[in-house]
């Protein structure tokens, strides 16, 4: 029985509640007076329901998916303005117990080449990336109790803010790795991470069972009540996630969002993030093997639909899609994108040639430099932001979530994007981009309302460029 505040897998991911959403919203996509309904609600800034935003997800009518692609535009506009908080994943280890069949990472794959960062290679790969301008990381490795116990994990983190490099430093990490126990949340939070993100890969249960055969992945609840573990655990920024491509796209959509409001329902707070990584071709893994794989069309309106839906979420698209798909979302409500990733094993100090068997756990479709996607953003007209003051001010959980349900982290995030951008400018930039950069800097700094902020804004830009780094509001 479908039940929102349980905390038990099958009772708040229903798949009798998801097939009777499935009908309803077959029944009702050529209905203008519900879909009109369910679109009023929307402008209102009340997000959908999984029962209405899939009523908009099965509609095919053209002018009405006009309607929708429009309105999710102005929603990401007065929730995130235009600007694009930009990161970088680093794998430690690809060691894993699992047998996920769409993974190359899987247990039985004795082709792969598998590695595992000691501390002083992770120290090089830090370098190397606050060498590009990064400041925010989210890191991966696969499940091995006996490689990658969550000791390593910590320590690992523990590297990671430790190193100072010129200006560089990791402000922010970020943390993907695989379903475990209250007091490994725990400590997961004491070592300052800030956001976890685990994606469901399914929440169609008997597909998960059969993709996950084997290792402590197949259990379906231990995985999907992770969540509610991270946060009994005190993590209280997390990030959802499906593949898609794996099962029905309609199955998928309706179990992401009843995991967005099982989460506010019982914990009050959302996900922090959403992403929406789609199967991609990797190291012993065909995707043509998925018949479930969805067009740039459908994906398109799915990220629109997730932006009306669940309009306060940060949406988070990786390299696996290309520069075109990711300028085509980027307006529908992205707003954190990867840039210059790597997905192997290291890579980033010393990136694999050809000639090497692969550590990657996906092939990457935009393989341009940070400089480039810099560059590319700012010539679309957003604002490329490295800010991670959000966390080092304590605004996480139902503190970020009540500011941007209100639309106010507008206030604070477009100056401090501003700053980030300049420090980039100064620390990395090529001389064309920082030629762009300052003009969209001196552009950007006339929109903000608030006289004071304008002045302090202006003040801490001027002593980025005389040496000084890391001012925040």
């Amino acid at each position: 029985m479908y039940n929102v505040k349980s905390l038990k897998a099958e009772e708040f991911i229903s798949d009798e509640e998801i097939r009777e959403t499935l009908a309803y919203a077959d029944a009702n996509k050529d209905n203008l007076e519900v879909i009109d309904q369910i679109l009023t609600k929307a402008r209102e800034r009340k997000g959908l329901t999984h029962r209405e935003a899939s009523v908009l997800l099965a509609c095919d009518l053209p002018e009405k998916t006009e309607e929708i692609f429009a309105l999710a535009e102005q929603l990401k506009k007065d929730y995130y303005g235009n600007r694009i908080v930009l990161f970088a994943p680093l794998y430690l280890s690809n060691y894993c117990v699992n047998g996920c069949v769409y993974c190359p990472y899987h247990a039985k794959n004795k082709h792969i080449a598998r590695k595992k960062l000691t501390q002083e290679e992770i120290i090089k790969e830090v370098t190397a990336l606050q060498d590009m301008g990064h400041k925010r990381l989210a890191i991966e490795a696969g499940e091995d109790p006996v490689n990658n116990p969550i000791e390593y994990i910590l320590e690992c983190i523990h590297t990671i803010y430790s190193i100072k490099h010129k200006n560089g430093a990791i402000r922010r990490v970020n943390v993907n790795i695989a379903a475990t126990t209250v007091e490994n949340y725990r400590r997961l939070k004491e070592a300052e991470i800030g956001t976890y993100i685990l994606f469901q890969e399914t929440y169609h249960k008997e597909s998960y069972e059969k993709l996950h055969p084997t290792g402590p992945k197949h259990d379906y609840a231990w995985h999907t009540e992770a969540m509610d573990r991270a946060m009994e655990g005190g993590i209280d920024d997390v990030g959802l996630g499906v593949l898609f491509g794996l099962e029905l796209y309609r199955y998928e959509f309706a179990g992401l969002l009843m995991h967005a409001e099982h989460l506010e329902a019982v914990h009050g707070v959302g996900p922090h993030t959403i992403s929406v990584p789609r199967i991609k071709h990797a190291d012993d893994i065909d995707p043509s093997a998925f018949d479930n794989s969805i067009s740039d069309d459908i994906f398109a309106k799915i990220c629109a639909l997730i932006r009306i839906s669940v309009p306060y979420t940060g949406m988070i698209i990786s390299t696996r899609e290309s520069q075109e798909v990711r300028e085509r979302v980027l307006p529908l409500g992205v707003s954190q994108i990867s840039g210059a990733s790597r997905t192997s094993v290291g890579g980033y100090a010393t990136p694999e040639t050809e000639e090497e068997i692969t550590s990657a756990q996906f092939d990457v479709s935009d393989q341009r430099t940070l400089d480039e996607v810099v560059n590319w953003l700012m010539k679309l007209g957003y604002i490329p932001s490295f800010c991670t003051a959000c966390y080092r001010e304590g605004r996480t959980g139902d503190r970020f979530m009540s500011l941007c349900k209100n639309m106010q982290i507008l206030n604070c995030c477009h100056p401090n994007a501003l700053m980030t951008l300049k420090e980039y400018l100064e620390d990395y930039a090529r001389e064309e981009t920082r030629k762009i950069g300052m003009e969209l800097i001196g552009r950007e700094l006339e929109k903000i309302p608030n006289p004071k902020v304008k002045r302090i804004a202006t003040e801490h830009i001027h002593d980025i460029g005389e040496g000084k780094r890391d001012f925040r509001f």
